[in-house]
């Protein structure tokens, strides 16, 4: 995926942005109120991840949870990032 195409999809999510140390990354910290919210969080998110054969690297703190997504398979960013992070966006909606 081209630049172009890659600012063009994270403009359309809600604080994604490319990882400072990868930009053939995305990567969003979402925070909760307490532990068990971010854990039923990161359950949420590890079946989404299952569903769509897609998983993401999660770092899990006490109350937030970073998300990062990168198709290694291709080299980089893909449809499949954008999708699943808009997945997560719309679970965080809940």
């Amino acid at each position: 995926m081209d630049n172009t195409a890659v600012e063009q999809r994270l403009s359309a999510l809600d604080g994604w942005q490319r990882d400072a140390h990868d930009s053939q990354c995305i990567i969003k910290t979402y925070r909760f109120k307490n532990y068990y919210e971010t854990m039923a969080f990161v359950n949420a998110a590890a079946w989404i991840a299952h569903r769509q054969d897609h998983h993401p690297d999660l770092v899990v703190g006490y109350r937030e949870c970073t998300v990062s997504y990168t198709t290694h398979s291709a080299g980089g960013l893909t449809e499949k990032d954008f999708a699943c992070a808009a997945k997560l966006d719309a679970l965080f909606a809940l």
